[in-house]
């Protein structure tokens, strides 16, 4: 047999599959945090937050996808010059201006974000800004961009090799294999991402792209190197307010990375009185979702979301968990 076929690499075929849907990490909660996946919904937020979250999908499958992240954001805030309506010049007296009005917001970032499934793991660190043009009280269009460097490793004590799929082939030797093991090192890529995103007082639009620049910027002499795609998303939502405590909000998220088909993400999400939310999601060919969250305060916001696999998984998982906890600061 050819020295291919003689490595079966478990783990890589599960990767394989992976590689076909999405390289990103996928989230069940994108309503709630839309900046992880759209730099331009960074703009959106008027106070510094920070969000803590993580997520184990297809609890129960050995070395399954495990992702957690950390990003905040906080608005640049700059002195306001005041006028003296009182000072005269030949022109006459200078018109008194509104210094409450501001037509535009800049906000800073970051994103820490590490995914690890089957041998290999993804850590990322990325610095995030967004512009914000404010249309009116409650409509504000914004364009952001993403810069950072992502660190991609192999983990050779997670890969399972033939001869301990096959006890009768005790003394195996791989030279393909160990040679891919020899050159393995830490691979570094830049990464840039763009997003814009649109907020009105029901509506909201975002379209984003990340992994721009592929591989064409990488640092280091190993082989760690995932075959980086670009990766674009959509999301569409609008806000039904039913009563004065209660709206329901449907969204979609799209998702294409080539050659891959294109994912389809649906929610419906009840909320009441702005504190507490429930919903219902479906993930095209791949899981239910149930969704729960709770605003603690002012400062503090909790969700929670569990996937229920519809695919072939089901047979081997329990299910998905994805947890998140929002902190809302100088508010």
């Amino acid at each position: 047999m050819k020295t291919m076929k003689k490595t079966i690499l478990i783990l890589f075929l599960f990767c394989g599959f992976l590689s076909k849907a999405q390289q990103l990490p996928q989230f069940s909660q994108y309503h709630l945090n839309q900046n992880i996946i759209n730099t331009g919904a960074t703009g959106i937020k008027e106070s510094m937050d920070l969000t803590l979250g993580g997520r184990l999908q297809w609890v129960g499958v050995t070395d399954a996808p495990k992702t957690s992240f950390l990003q905040f954001s906080a608005p640049l805030k700059f002195k306001t010059k005041y006028y003296n309506p009182g000072i005269r010049t030949s022109a006459g007296q200078i018109e008194k201006i509104n210094t409450k009005v501001q037509r535009y917001r800049n906000t800073l970032g970051g994103q820490i974000m590490a995914d690890q499934y089957g041998a290999f793991r993804k850590t990322s660190f990325a610095a995030t800004y967004a512009f914000t043009y404010i249309i009116s009280k409650e409509t504000t269009f914004s364009i952001g961009m993403k810069v950072g460097i992502s660190n991609n490793v192999f983990l050779a004590d997670k890969a399972q090799v033939i001869n301990v799929i096959n006890p009768t082939q005790n003394n195996y030797i791989d030279p393909t294999y160990n040679n891919y093991l020899i050159n393995q090192s830490s691979k570094y890529m830049f990464d840039l991402g763009a997003g814009m995103y649109l907020k009105g007082k029901n509506l909201f639009l975002g379209i984003a792209s990340d992994n721009l620049t592929k591989d064409l910027v990488e640092f280091g002499s190993g082989t760690a190197n995932f075959g980086t795609k670009m990766h674009f998303n959509t999301v569409l939502g609008y806000k039904i307010l039913l009563n004065k405590n209660i709206t329901l909000v449907p969204s979609i998220l799209l998702k294409y990375m080539r050659p891959a088909p294109l994912s389809i993400d649906g929610n419906l999400q009840l909320e009441l009185k702005n504190k507490f939310w429930f919903g219902l999601g479906y993930r095209h060919k791949d899981a239910l979702i149930a969704l729960i969250g709770l605003k603690i305060n002012n400062r503090f916001r909790f969700g929670y979301s569990y996937d229920f696999s519809v695919s072939r998984f089901n047979n081997y998982s329990s299910g998905g968990h994805e947890l998140s906890l929002g902190i809302m600061l100088g508010k």
